[in-house]
């Protein structure tokens, strides 16, 4: 079941990259204290994900914190460095904490997984958006397959 409004964030352990190598983080945790906003991608250096979806979130970065946003973050099902990777090619800095969920445990976690197998990608997260209030969602943005607006940071910024 997807998860939903007023739901917490489960505890999965996932990776973040850092300078000594893949480190485990606890979404849960993460999340867990102040207001902060997930995102979910299918993949990392997709077109969608890298032409709109992570650069609306770096743009906004700013505007999303001054709404009170302490964390921004974006989940992709692959490994850390790939997301370290991507990261840094779309100029993310300090704007957004890139997770990797490689296993999909915490995606399937959230009930946001998606069986993209027949396009050659495997399981993959779908295009999604959360706000989180003290660990408990406030407000849920999945997006139809091929659609892009419930999960952009303009909208997310409107939920804050």
């Amino acid at each position: 079941m997807a998860i939903k409004t007023g739901d917490a964030i489960p505890s999965v352990k996932i990776m973040q990259a850092s300078a000594e190598g893949p480190r485990e983080v606890d979404p849960a945790t993460l999340l867990g204290t102040g207001t902060a906003v997930l995102f979910g991608v299918p993949g990392a250096f997709t077109p969608t994900c890298s032409a709109k979806h992570l650069p609306g979130f770096v743009q906004q970065a700013a505007a999303l914190r001054a709404k009170g946003a302490e964390t921004i973050a974006c989940v992709a099902v692959n490994d850390a460095f790939v997301m370290q990777a991507w990261g840094r090619d779309q100029g993310v800095e300090d704007q957004v904490i890139m997770l990797a969920d490689g296993s999909a445990a915490f995606i399937k976690a959230l009930g946001m997984e998606q069986d993209l197998t027949a396009r050659g990608l495997g399981m993959r997260a779908q295009r999604f958006a959360l706000v989180v209030k003290n660990g408990r969602v406030t407000y849920v943005g999945v997006e139809e397959p091929g659609a892009f607006g419930v999960s952009s940071a303009e909208t997310v910024l409107a939920q804050l």
